[in-house]
């Protein structure tokens, strides 16, 4: 693996200078702290042509994108938003990522007063042949919120339209049950419309694993039914009161849930 790059990039309006490294670039966008002291604020990542970065459970090898604050800085991340990420296979090397231009949404929250100031670190893997990780820190210091910045906001907004959507009454997990031993997850889906084609899941479990492989599988209808192989999983593993995560991409609508195992 290639050393790991650390710059530090100041503000330049409420966007940060682009971090590069070999495979690619990123930047750290925000907005002023609202009323409530909340921070809309993103992490622009830019793969070059031929490179791939993770998603937030990356598959066998990859390194999932993580964000973290300067403790004392005022300022705390609540949550990290992650667009629909793409599924690539080489041979029996599964990632679940991005290879083209994607912006991670932030959920931020400032303590006190203005100005605020955001000192935040990425860390990111980004990755062709081989793996780099790429780290960079930034400084954003925050301007008054009553200010327009409509090139911010655009980036923001366009992110936030790459998210998965919730859960509705047409698009939906309305089944599921583990099996006894752990190795299948039964799951039921209605899909708005009766589309042909098997769709996508990738089931998160515990931090660090993701579950893809489907056994099986047909539609009726707008309804499907599906088996999920559950590979393995922590020793001593109780599943009780736990939540995983499954994500369901049909064509070019995605769905993210949670499923309650009581």
């Amino acid at each position: 693996m290639a050393a790991v790059l650390v710059a530090f990039h100041r503000a330049h309006a409420e966007m940060s200078a682009w971090a590069e490294n070999e495979g690619g670039r990123m930047r750290l966008v925000a907005l002023p702290a609202d009323a409530g002291g909340k921070i809309r604020a993103a992490l622009q990542i830019e793969p070059k042509p031929g490179w791939i970065t993770y998603w937030k459970e990356p598959g066998g090898n990859g390194i999932p994108p993580q964000v973290t604050i300067a403790p004392g800085s005022g300022v705390t991340l609540d949550a990290m938003g992650y667009p629909v990420p793409k599924h690539f296979f080489n041979g029996a090397i599964e990632d679940i990522a991005y290879d083209a231009p994607v912006t991670l949404p932030l959920s931020l929250s400032a303590a006190g007063k203005a100005p605020v100031k955001i000192d935040a670190a990425a860390f990111i893997g980004i990755c062709r042949d081989i793996c780099i990780p790429f780290q960079a820190n930034f400084q954003l210091k925050l301007g008054p919120a009553i200010q327009s910045r409509p090139q911010e906001e655009a980036i923001l907004q366009a992110a936030d339209a790459t998210l998965p959507k919730p859960p509705s009454t047409d698009f939906a997990v309305t089944d599921h049950a583990m099996s006894p031993d752990m190795k299948v997850l039964s799951l039921t889906l209605v899909f708005p419309g009766e589309a042909k084609n098997v769709p996508d899941i990738i089931v998160t479990g515990p931090s660090g694993y993701a579950f893809t492989k489907q056994i099986g599988g047909g539609r009726d209808g707008v309804t499907f039914k599906t088996d999920i192989s559950i590979g393995k999983l922590p020793q001593n593993y109780d599943i009780h009161g736990k939540r995983w995560g499954v994500l369901v991409i049909d064509g070019n609508k995605a769905m993210e849930t949670t499923l309650a195992f009581e």
